[in-house]
């Protein structure tokens, strides 16, 4: 038999967003949710799971942003 090669990507280093970026996601993760909630309510949203991910989402944001506010900034 034989043997499949297994490619294997680097990370790139991704940039760190500013704060006002995660704010920014968080309000339309949030709006997101209120529209996927309201689609649920009237039986339009066709893939329930979505709810669960839009939370998972938004707490994450949040806790990227209590994490940025909570680490002192360097002095130059």
């Amino acid at each position: 038999m034989a043997q499949a090669k297994k490619t294997t990507k680097k990370a790139t280093p991704a940039k760190a967003p500013t704060l006002e970026q995660l704010r920014q996601d968080l309000a339309a993760k949030r709006e997101d949710l209120l529209q996927s909630l309201r689609g649920h309510r009237a039986g339009e949203l066709t893939n329930p799971r979505v709810l669960s991910a839009l939370k998972k989402d938004i707490a994450r944001l949040i806790t990227a942003i209590r994490e940025h506010e909570l680490t002192p900034k360097e002095s130059n």
